[in-house]
C-alpha cells in the first residue's frame, strides 16, 4: 500500500482544528436564539451536513457524466466514495433536523415539503447502493452507476427549491421563500459568521474524507481485480 500523501496528512490536522473551531463558535461564540433557545444550536450542524450531502451527490453526478465519457473506471471510484460519504452526512442532516423541529415544532417529524422531499432524496441514493451490489461485472455495474447517479441528482434540486414553491414551515435561510411560507429564522451577525463558518469546514471535511475514501476505493479495484483473474 502506497504511503499516505503529506498533503493529505497535512489536510487531516487542517480539518480536525477547523471542526473543533466551529464546535467552540457554535456553543461560544454565536449567541443563543431568543425563541428556540439552545436546541437552535443544532441548526449550524443540520444546514451543514445537508450542505455537503447535496455537495456530495452533485460531485457524483459529475463523475457519472465523466465515467460515460472516458470510460476510466477511476470515475466510478469517485462518484461511489461521493455518495457514501453524502448518504452518512445527509442522514445526519435529517436527524438532526428532527431534533430541531422538536423543539420548534414540538414534533420529530411532520411531511413538509422540505422533510418529504429529503426523505426521497435519501431512498434514492439508498437504492443506488442496491442497484450496485446486484451487478457482479465492474464495468456494468459502473456504467449503471453513473446513469443511476445522474438521474437521481434530480432530487437534490427538487429538494433545495421544495421551500421556495410551496407551502412550508420550515425556515428559509439562503433567498427568499414562497409567498405561503410560514417558516422565518434572521441571523443576527454572529450568528451568520458561525453558520458560514461552519459550511465551509464542513466542505473541506467532505474534501478530506473523499480523498481518503478514494484511496480505499482504489485499493478495494485492486483487491477485485485480483479475485476476478483467479476466477478465469
Amino acid at each position: 500500500m502506497e504511503s499516505k500523501p503529506r498533503m493529505l496528512v497535512i489536510l487531516d490536522v487542517i480539518t480536525s482544528l477547523l471542526f473543533l473551531t466551529a464546535v467552540g463558535m457554535v456553543f461560544f461564540y454565536a449567541p443563543l436564539e431568543a425563541v428556540m433557545g439552545q436546541v437552535q444550536r443544532v441548526f449550524y450542524f443540520h444546514v451543514a451536513n445537508a450542505w455537503v450531502g447535496m455537495l456530495g451527490f452533485m460531485v457524483a453526478a459529475i463523475s457519472g457524466i465523466a465515467y460515460l465519457r472516458k470510460g476510466d473506471r477511476k470515475w466510478d471510484i469517485v462518484g461511489l466514495s461521493a455518495i457514501e460519504i453524502s448518504f452518512v452526512f445527509f442522514f445526519t442532516a435529517i436527524v438532526s433536523g428532527s431534533i430541531w423541529a422538536r423543539g420548534s415544532w414540538g414534533t420529530w417529524w411532520t411531511w413538509d415539503p422540505r422533510l418529504t422531499t429529503a426523505a426521497i432524496c435519501e431512498l434514492v441514493y439508498a437504492a443506488y447502493f442496491l442497484l450496485r451490489q446486484g451487478i457482479e461485472d465492474p464495468d456494468r455495474r459502473a456504467r449503471f452507476g453513473a446513469v443511476y447517479a445522474i438521474l437521481s441528482f434530480i432530487s437534490v434540486p427538487l429538494t433545495f427549491i421544495s421551500i421556495r414553491i410551496f407551502r412550508t414551515i420550515h425556515p428559509v435561510i439562503i433567498g427568499a421563500g414562497g409567498s405561503g411560507a410560514e417558516g422565518s429564522f434572521d441571523m443576527s451577525p454572529r450568528m451568520l459568521h458561525t453558520f458560514i463558518f461552519s459550511l465551509i469546514t464542513f466542505s473541506i471535511i467532505f474534501a478530506d474524507l473523499l480523498w481518503h475514501r478514494i484511496r480505499l476505493g482504489k485499493l478495494a479495484e485492486e483487491a477485485e481485480n485480483l479475485r476476478l483473474k483467479t476466477l478465469q
